[in-house]
């Protein structure tokens, strides 16, 4: 029997996985709580341009509000929301997972951490997802990120290699490259390593991944960040995975080459002019999920006695965007590196 299918969080992301799905003959449920774009996706489907292409589905959305009127229980969810979301959204949806369906956190973070005791441990897949996007118009996601450069990693948090996988891995493949891993809290922490050194320091900047780059100084503060991350993972018992369908032999080397191998890798998967989603957050004036992963790695490195100014001061700057006391500006950086000296 065909299993039922839920998007929980139908964003920039969730958009760009929904119509490839869709596309390849799924039928899946689309769930969001953005009232004009539920609306727009039900009058005139789901649009995404992709390069010169652009993609359009019909599809069938729903409003929170309305999920209970379904009466209807889910074999798989793909959670495809902001970290800060993860805690009530799995709350959400927890009534409508049936006992042996799977929720699957296609997030940035270790939100497995904390979704896990929702919703059952057995229930929670892990996955790490490299895919950039663009969600400004009601019905309508730029994606950045072709198909070739896009990639998941896919793992059991047990580390262990299920038949559910290989389900998980069918079903992702529609939309990019698909990995499956037996060290999926591994690859989660490398994935965090990288959000902490392009999301936060880029979008403060207001600038794209390849213009934010070449801003002299820029480098080596992100390399920074990386080192930090990594060295708190390091000490929490976190062995670095290949990502992105790197090779292994593309993670050997210093610590700083690998870092810039990774950095330079990801800025070469999405569009010179593309936006990240922390730079979204601070062009609508709304929260972002910086606290989750920069302000993550500070809090896990104090309860490891692992400093981390870097990640510190950027959290700061990111804080204080968000306040509106700053403006993503490439002033930001110069108060960054003065904050580290």
């Amino acid at each position: 029997m065909e299993k039922s299918i839920a998007i929980l969080g139908v964003g920039a992301i969730g958009g760009s996985i929904a119509v490839d799905i869709v596309r390849a003959g799924y039928d899946p449920i689309l769930i969001d709580q953005w009232p004009a774009h539920v609306e727009a996706m039900k009058s005139g489907g789901l649009r995404v341009a992709i390069g010169d292409e652009e993609l359009h589905a019909a599809v069938r959305a729903y409003h929170l509000c309305e999920v209970c009127t379904l009466n209807h229980e889910f074999d798989i969810v793909l959670l495809v929301a902001k970290s800060y979301d993860s805690c009530w959204m799995a709350e959400f949806i927890k009534p409508y997972l049936k006992p042996d369906g799977v929720l699957v956190s296609v997030q940035n973070s270790m939100n497995d951490d904390w979704i896990a005791p929702i919703i059952g441990v057995e229930r929670d897949v892990g996955c790490v997802v490299e895919l950039s996007a663009e969600l400004f118009t009601p019905g309508f996601v730029r994606r950045n990120t072709t198909h070739q450069g896009t990639w998941f990693g896919l793992g059991e948090l047990n580390g262990s290699i299920t038949p559910r996988l290989d389900e998980l891995q069918k079903l992702l493949a529609c939309v990019g490259r698909c990995s499956i891993t037996t060290n999926i809290r591994g690859a989660k922490w490398t994935k965090l390593v990288t959000n902490t050194m392009d999301l936060a320091p880029l979008a403060m900047m207001g600038l794209g991944p390849q213009a934010a780059s070449e801003v002299p100084g820029m480098f080596d503060v992100c390399i920074r960040l990386g080192r930090e991350s990594l060295a708190v993972g390091t000490r929490l018992g976190y062995t670095i995975e290949p990502i992105f369908g790197m090779s292994a032999d593309e993670f050997m080397g210093s610590t700083d080459e690998t870092l810039e191998r990774i950095l330079r890798t990801i800025i070469s998967h999405v569009k010179k002019s593309s936006r990240n989603c922390v730079l979204h957050d601070h062009l609508k004036g709304r929260f972002s999920e910086v606290g989750y992963l920069n302000g993550l790695v500070v809090e896990k490195g104090r309860q490891v006695d692992v400093p981390t100014p870097a990640n510190e001061a950027i959290t700061q700057v990111t804080r204080r965007i968000q306040n509106g006391e700053l403006k993503p500006d490439r002033s930001n950086l110069a108060l960054v590196q003065q904050m580290l000296r």
